[in-house]
């Protein structure tokens, strides 16, 4: 009894051992992958952006802790900068609706009509749940493509990505970051994110959560 056991222990062992060898190469190579994939489509000067119809803004809370979320602020901005250089005809606003409490689309919708976008130019996809389900969702649900991604570098890196593992054309616009002390529990996130990102495309095949009918975008 003794020896199997120890026979089984080291193949559990070497399990182990190989398995955080591959970890430890994929995870560096999928935070890379990432960035050679949006290489020459992020822009941060709103002239230089290529005109699209669609601009789409990922979704986050517009507070934290009781505090303002810069992040959400930011994103707005970038929009508006857009919309108002004429970059973008109609604004997507893709994020969580878990709740009637909660309700990341339509914080975003408000922002954006409060900063002068008129409201039938902005669509709220309340299934955004995830970038991978924002990303895949504008082209099967509401037929966008190509597309214009806004939001930090992190998520435009990461959402390019996907897009090009989806068969969509797009860029991104890349918002105001945060500073490095408040936003440094986001870049370690973003390491597991785009690990994640990887298996998701390469390993898992994963599709939205929630599909549905098509629905048509302004015109």
């Amino acid at each position: 009894m003794t020896r199997g056991w120890n026979s089984h222990f080291r193949v559990l062992a070497m399990g182990v051992v190989v398995g955080g060898f591959v970890v430890s190469c994929l995870v560096p190579y999928a935070y890379l992958a990432a960035i050679v994939a949006s290489r020459g489509r992020l822009f941060t000067e709103v002239e230089k952006v290529p005109a699209a119809e669609v601009g789409l803004v990922f979704g986050t809370t517009d507070r934290v802790g009781g505090r303002e979320n810069l992040y959400f602020r930011y994103r707005i901005e970038a929009a508006v900068r857009l919309w108002k250089a004429g970059k973008i005809k109609t604004v997507i606003v893709s994020g969580d609706n878990r709740t009637r409490y909660y309700n990341e689309p339509e914080k975003m919708r408000q922002a954006l009509i409060d900063r002068g976008i008129p409201q039938d130019r902005i669509v709220c996809d309340s299934a955004g749940l995830r970038t991978l389900d924002s990303v895949v969702r504008a082209k099967v649900i509401f037929g966008a493509n190509p597309i214009l991604f806004i939001s930090q570098r992190f998520q435009n890196q990461r959402a390019i990505y996907l897009a090009k593992a989806n068969g969509i054309e797009a860029y991104g616009y890349n918002a105001h970051d945060v500073e490095a002390h408040i936003g440094l529990r986001t870049q370690i996130r973003e390491v597991g994110a785009r690990f994640k990102m990887w298996l998701d495309v390469n390993l898992l095949e994963t599709r939205p959560r929630h599909l549905g009918d098509k629905i048509a975008l302004p015109r």
